[in-house]
């Protein structure tokens, strides 16, 4: 696995590459309102829902984060307002990448062709790849899938666009739920975990792990 030359590096944006905000925009909406560990708790019943919201047949990202956000500020005892819920679908494409992704992408893209398959819309997408500073082969989406991940469409469906097999690529990704989980069930051996704190160690799922983008480079032996 050290020196796996895959033909394509595939990737999950939002969280993995792009630094997923979603929790500083809770707290901007709703932090004079609650104490910090009603807070934190609202922050993790809104992940909780958002990919609840996703597991279904595919509908608008702006529907998810609307539905997310509702069903939260319920579960929570606060009012919630539509205008909350646009907001935070409008800064999905302000966010740009963590720190340590520009080089490392960098480095990679001179070798192997780089891939994006993301929870997002097309209109959302591209703002948010274009902060990357490295070429991408392909960026495909929930939207062109219809259907989100951690469902296998959206792989099915990049797998069958780059005319390829889960044995050709590496998937690298910072979430086991959304992504490494049905990787490995979709026959996906070669795998890289970004540990970026949102969820724990789960060895069973077969990866490398690193702490950042800046370790790609010596996964692929570059």
């Amino acid at each position: 696995m050290t020196h796996f030359r895959p033909k394509y590096i595939t990737f999950d944006c939002y969280g993995t590459l792009t630094n997923f905000q979603m929790a500083e925009a809770a707290r901007d909406l709703y932090g004079e309102e609650l104490d910090e560990p009603r807070m934190a708790e609202f922050i993790k019943n809104f992940a909780a829902y958002r990919l609840d919201e996703i597991l279904g047949d595919w509908k608008p990202y702006s529907e998810v984060v609307h539905n997310s956000l509702e069903r939260t500020c319920k579960r929570n005892g606060i009012k919630f307002h539509e205008a909350a819920a646009q907001m935070v679908y409008e800064r999905v494409p302000t966010w740009g990448p963590h720190p340590d992704v520009t080089e490392g992408l960098a480095r990679v893209a001179k070798e192997i062709p780089l891939v994006i398959l993301s929870n997002a819309m097309n209109s959302q997408i591209m703002s948010n790849v274009e902060k990357l500073g490295a070429p991408f082969h392909a960026v495909y989406t929930a939207e062109q899938a219809q259907s989100y991940k951690p469902r296998f469409k959206g792989f099915e469906y990049m797998l069958d666009m780059l005319g390829c097999g889960p044995e050709d690529i590496l998937h690298c990704s910072s979430s086991f739920r959304y992504d490494l989980m049905s990787a490995h069930d979709l026959g996906i051996r070669n795998k890289v975990w970004v540990n970026r704190g949102h969820e724990p160690a789960n060895p069973y799922y077969g990866y490398v792990e690193i702490p950042d983008i800046s370790g790609l480079p010596g996964v692929v032996g570059l």
